[in-house]
């Protein structure tokens, strides 16, 4: 694929100008396959080899579950007892109560956003700043210890959508969720071409000792990020969602690079 031979030959190009630059670098550093074991029965099957190390750059996993993005119940306040064939996210509508957190209530409908991939930049930010005005303790001190407690609840729902919807990886999961799509992050990778393209990218980040050369290779990966992630919601809108898992199984490896290279930092 274009895309993993443009990331391979960028990464190999700044592991060849750094090896000129350290000639006493050992020349296993030279071949993944070489260099990444040396258990005898491992080293027979290098796929499975490169599987194995390459799992350091996994996320270290749960799996989504199916989910229906168009679940829907009515609501029954637990104060008043006002009925409403809508899902109540916050307050009761006749007696502004806080109400509890309502599981049919999607990470996208709690900011108002249709169930899309592809956000509008800033669409987020400010919506998430107005629910934790109304949510904050300040607010709801004089409230009884049911809506204080509540509110707490709707508060971390809030968070962790804002958490979950801004990253392009952890969106593209959670749509996929809604889409009754299972992601498993720690299925085994077997693509030999993706599995080189790594080790040369852990290999890379491994090897670089100065803040200059980290950076190149953190803006070559975002670069590659976003690339993949626009595959994905290319795949994901024409509901080509093998296509579409393949995208984000990239994205889940460039993910964990960008947090090694920040550790690193």
């Amino acid at each position: 694929m274009n895309k993993s031979k443009k990331l391979v030959a960028s990464i190999s190009t700044l592991l060849i100008r750094r090896r000129i630059s350290h000639p006493s670098s050992s020349t296993l550093r030279c071949n993944p396959l070489a260099a990444i074991s040396t258990n005898p029965q491992t080293d027979l099957n290098p796929v499975k080899t490169l599987a194995v190390s390459i799992r350091r750059l996994q996320f270290s996993g749960r799996a989504f579950s199916s989910e229906s993005s168009d679940k829907r119940i009515s609501s029954v306040c637990w104060n008043c007892g006002f009925s409403s064939d809508k899902a109540a996210f916050l307050f009761c509508d006749s007696c502004r109560s806080i109400q509890p957190v309502d599981d049919s209530v999607n990470y996208f409908q709690i900011f108002g956003l249709e169930n899309k991939y592809e956000l509008e930049g800033g669409s987020l930010e400010g919506k998430y700043k107005d629910w934790q005005k109304k949510l904050h303790p300040d607010l709801v001190h004089n409230k009884s210890q049911k809506e204080r407690d509540y509110a707490a609840d709707q508060s971390a729902k809030v968070t962790e959508a804002c958490r979950t919807l801004t990253k392009r990886l952890s969106r593209a999961m959670y749509i996929m969720k809604l889409n009754g799509k299972n992601i498993n992050e720690e299925e085994t990778v077997t693509d030999p071409t993706l599995l080189m393209e790594m080790m040369e990218l852990r290999e890379a980040i491994a090897e670089a000792d100065d803040s200059k050369e980290l950076n190149q290779i953190q803006s070559q990966v975002q670069e590659n990020l976003k690339q993949w992630s626009d595959s994905f919601a290319d795949n994901f809108e024409s509901q080509r969602f093998d296509e579409a898992v393949k995208c984000i199984r990239r994205m889940t490896y460039y993910e964990k690079a960008c947090e090694e290279i920040v550790k690193k930092l």
